[in-house]
């Protein structure tokens, strides 16, 4: 059997670590150590190192470790230097901190490194920093520069807790929507398509330009209404959906929307004030879209229409558009209205038990 072992550095780590499980068992079922030491070819005094290493910590002694260096060791950067360069990166854009562009680049990060500790890094360097730090490479999503921090705070901590409490008490009672409207344009493109290398695909499509528009609200239960209009979004449009919206709930709407000015408009108020039994409205705060569910409806449906067809005109287009709401009728799955609410900075809490029925306008 030693001639098979031959001289075991030779052998490779998992191999090792077999013949010294192997030889430990041996000496454990009582074989002397000169002939564990014989059979596997190894010397006595590594037969006698295995032996007192099972001894001291187990079969846990005996396994095969990680061979190079351990991470951490032999760094450019400390710990208390990368924590300063990792939460600079995730707090600050490039040109808060002298540094050009709004975008973080691993070529920026190395100059912000150099900035700080004189240290230059090649960019593969700082991408291995970026690797253990659990940051990777994204696309950012976007923010008004006009959107007020503590607005968004008070939003989340203290406004839409007031508006669930409200649609849960019995006094009260209702459902809680997001209502939002879209314009559709028929040049609209999205999406990619195959073609081959160096030529441009091309897709055909009417040369007139025409457009339409529509009004959707989803609830935290699922429901989800919609309305195709042509003509533009006006206060008389409003309160048309308003009126729709209200004649297929038994129960109070506390509706959100955005500070647009026809929410506002006086038309609306009145409408409001003649219904307060049926809707309550309540504002999002300024220039915070993404603070709105209802947006994702609209994005979803600009992505869908021009992959399913091409409109050849107004009505088409139209058509197109409430097709895409009937499917969602048709499909009577809650959790696909309840998906747009599953954005992260959205944090809101939904409504248990949902509805599995649903109603459109």
């Amino acid at each position: 059997m030693s001639d098979l072992v031959g001289d075991a550095r030779h052998l490779s780590p998992s191999a090792q670590e077999a013949l010294r499980l192997r030889a430990v068992a041996a000496l454990v079922a009582g074989r002397d150590r000169e002939d564990v030491a014989a059979v596997f070819g190894v010397w006595l005094k590594v037969v006698d190192m295995w032996w007192a290493k099972w001894q001291a910590g187990g079969r846990e002694a005996l396994v095969m470790s990680p061979r190079g260096k351990q991470v951490g060791v032999h760094q450019v950067l400390g710990e208390a230097e990368q924590a300063a360069v990792r939460q600079a990166v995730l707090d600050h854009q490039p040109c808060d901190v002298g540094l050009s562009g709004r975008l973080w680049t691993r070529r920026l990060i190395g100059d912000l490194i150099a900035k700080l500790y004189r240290v230059r890094l090649t960019e593969p360097g700082v991408g291995t920093y970026l690797k253990r730090w659990g940051l990777s490479f994204q696309r950012p999503d976007k923010r008004a520069v006009e959107q007020d921090p503590e607005a968004v705070r008070r939003w989340h901590q203290e406004t839409w807790p007031k508006i669930r409490a409200k649609a849960k008490a019995k006094a009260d009672g209702g459902e809680i929507l997001f209502a939002d409207q879209v314009g559709i344009r028929s040049d609209q493109v999205t999406g990619r398509t195959w073609g081959e290398k160096g030529k441009t695909p091309v897709v055909r499509r009417s040369g007139n330009r025409f457009s339409m528009n529509a009004m959707s609200a989803i609830s935290t239960k699922g429901r989800m209404h919609f309305m195709v209009f042509t003509e533009s979004f006006t206060a008389e449009v409003m309160c048309r959906f308003l009126d729709r919206l209200a004649g297929h709930f038994d129960h109070k709407i506390h509706l959100v929307v955005d500070g647009h000015s026809t929410h506002r408009s006086k038309k609306v108020r009145d409408w409001l004030a003649a219904h307060p039994d049926d809707v309550e409205l309540h504002f999002l705060p300024p220039y915070s879209p993404e603070l709105n569910p209802d947006e994702l409806v609209n994005a979803d449906l600009k992505h869908s229409l021009p992959r399913q067809h091409r409109a050849r005109d107004q009505a088409e287009l139209a058509a197109e558009t409430r097709r895409f709401s009937r499917r969602r009728q048709r499909q009577r799955q809650p959790h696909i209205v309840r998906g747009y609410f599953g954005s992260p900075h959205l944090r809101y809490v939904l409504d248990e038990n949902p509805t599995r029925r649903f109603a459109y306008p």
